[in-house]
């Protein structure tokens, strides 16, 4: 299982963002629902690799979060409510948020579980595709925003709900990386399973 762990970084400056990340979140199938866990802090426990890093991606975007991944063994049967929950996995995720928060991180996700180097290995591409995530303009996710990964001929309906070139909506998606982050999303995936694999 993967235990995320997002607690805002200043919310005493920003207000109370949590219920916003609560809507970010909503699409993302989870065996506990991601909630309110304490003051400022969201947690909610996924099955699948993919789940996590897209979880953490949106975390990631705007820039107001700690995302701790915790990859290990949740006690079952699971509670109805995360503030309940127990095990592996939650002290897994505390841990990565805890460092985030006592760090200098410039992409803020963090990675623990019972292997440290493979745990390491998903950090760095997770900080690789956070940076470019971080990096995008408000115009280059409004182009993007629209789109479908794996999904072709998409740009000029784009272009035409936008009211703008095809070209500059190809423009807007290489500037953004995004065939590259939607390409490198499957190895952060990969490498979070290997560390339950890893014998």
């Amino acid at each position: 299982m993967f235990t995320l762990t997002i607690n805002q970084r200043d919310s005493r400056r920003d207000g109370d963002r949590v219920p916003e990340l609560l809507k970010d979140l909503r699409h993302i199938p989870a065996l506990l629902d991601f909630d309110r866990s304490v003051e400022d802090e969201v947690q909610g426990i996924v099955d699948c690799a993919h789940q996590a890093v897209e979880s953490a991606l949106i975390a990631v975007r705007n820039g107001h979060w700690y995302v701790g991944i915790g990859v290990g063994p949740v006690n079952e049967p699971l509670p109805n409510q995360i503030k309940d929950a127990s095990g592996h996995g939650l002290v897994y995720a505390r841990r990565a948020v805890d460092r985030l928060r006592n760090g200098k991180e410039r992409v803020p996700v963090a990675v623990e579980g019972p292997f440290a180097a493979v745990a390491a290995e998903a950090e760095a591409v997770l900080h690789l595709l956070g940076h470019i995530i971080q990096h995008r303009t408000a115009a280059e996710w409004r182009v993007l925003d629209l789109l479908t990964p794996g999904v072709r001929g998409q740009q000029k309906a784009v272009a035409e709900e936008l009211g703008i070139t095809t070209q500059a909506v190809s423009k807007a998606l290489a500037r953004a990386q995004w065939v590259e982050e939607h390409a490198a999303r499957p190895a952060a995936a990969r490498l979070l399973q290997m560390i339950l694999e890893v014998r």
